[in-house]
């Protein structure tokens, strides 16, 4: 069943030419629950913590979104997310 008009099996395609790289963020739980807790407020949820955490551990990173949240977010608690979205310059 497509969500958003994408089919899983079209991601999956992705994934097969490396187009996609799946990345594990196992060792990474514990920064991943600070954040969340330094962002209760606004709120985080996990799938926003690892986009976050993952933009920490690559500096070259841009982040695609359209959830304002991410002006609020900080790399390292200090440093603003490169972002790619509709409400940026």
């Amino acid at each position: 069943m497509a969500k958003d008009g994408i089919s899983p099996s079209s991601v999956l395609r992705l994934v097969e030419r490396n187009d996609l790289v799946l990345v594990s963020l196992a060792g990474e739980t514990t920064a991943i629950r600070s954040l969340m807790e330094s962002y209760a407020d606004t709120p985080m949820d996990f799938a926003d913590a690892c986009i976050v955490r993952l933009a920490e551990l690559n500096n070259d990173a841009r982040v695609c979104t359209t959830d304002t949240d991410f002006l609020v977010y900080r790399e390292n608690r200090t440093s603003m997310i490169h972002l790619l979205a509709p409400f940026t310059d």
